[in-house]
């Protein structure tokens, strides 16, 4: 059995910015285990499979597909620049007729949609509630030092903690921040936290104005020390950013890997418009049974 796949860079219209996705089409079958282990070997911060739900599907002409995403540890619920990546496949190299894909995942079905030369996301919107230090002390500690935490709110339907920084704080300050997120997995005491969210608000003047807030992410317990420009902690951030800011359209920065992208609010999720760089490595994966 042969399987295409394609890496993809998401949230950016650079070569080699943004968040880089695998994603796999199954034509066809694939045993369990051997979503893992491709994921492994691809070794990005998350590998797409694209599956068909039905055997007289088509990858050109159908709407709807199933999606599955893979870290190279495990499997993961949600992850939105490799939707972003999945659609781009089907959208550009595929050709697929339709203007809007629906995409059967563990977080429900999730709709990305084509506008010119943009691709639209919309993802669920999970709310922050406070978070007490002394409980994460050491984790904050591992991840910014000594450095002044303005705000640290949790979201347990996604096991994120976000750690705002004090707005005294320059960008530069939060880009130029030495992580070393190997230590969290000793830090972290609860047991609750599987990613770690930095962030900090924009200016509304001088050189970086124009960006509503500026984040990066870790996640060491999902066998990623750093994930540049991931939709699923925005899920988190526009969340938080919006009730912070009183704002329902936004531009966030990920800071270090120069990606960036929009985002509208609506009741219950939220909209991400981005551009997604047409750099598509296509590669064929042959297994062989044993």
């Amino acid at each position: 059995m042969q399987i295409s796949i394609f890496t993809v860079d998401a949230f950016t219209n650079r070569p080699f910015c943004g968040n880089p996705a695998a994603v796999c089409l199954l034509e066809n079958h694939l045993d369990e285990g051997l979503h893992q282990k491709i994921a492994t070997e691809m070794n990005l911060s998350e590998t797409a499979f694209i599956r068909k739900l039905n055997p007289a599907d088509d990858f050109t002409k159908s709407s709807c597909f199933g999606l599955r995403w893979f870290t190279p540890a495990n499997e993961v619920p949600l992850c939105g620049h490799a939707t972003l990546a999945s659609a781009a496949v089907l959208f550009h190299i595929q050709k697929n007729t339709n203007s809007v894909l629906t995409f059967v995942t563990l977080s429900g079905e999730l709709k990305t949609r084509r506008e010119k030369d943009r691709i639209v996301l919309d993802l669920p919107l999970y709310s922050t509630y406070p978070q007490a230090l002394e409980e994460v002390g050491e984790l904050i500690k591992a991840a910014v030092g000594d450095m002044i935490v303005q705000d640290l709110r949790y979201s347990p339907d996604t096991k994120k903690l976000l750690a705002r920084l004090s707005d005294a704080y320059e960008r530069s300050v939060l880009e130029k921040l030495q992580v070393n997120a190997q230590q969290f997995l000793s830090a972290e005491k609860t047991g609750k936290v599987k990613g770690l969210i930095l962030t900090l608000k924009g200016n509304s003047s001088g050189k970086d104005k124009g960006h509503d807030f500026y984040s990066r992410y870790f996640a060491p317990w999902y066998g990623i020390l750093e994930d540049p420009v991931t939709g699923s902690a925005h899920a988190v951030l526009s969340s938080y950013w919006s009730e912070q800011l009183g704002k329902t359209e936004m531009l966030g920065k990920r800071d270090c890997f120069l990606g960036k992208l929009s985002i509208y609010l609506k009741a219950t999720n939220f909209r991400i418009n981005t551009i997604i760089t047409p750099k598509y490595s296509n590669n064929s994966l042959s297994i062989f049974p044993s």
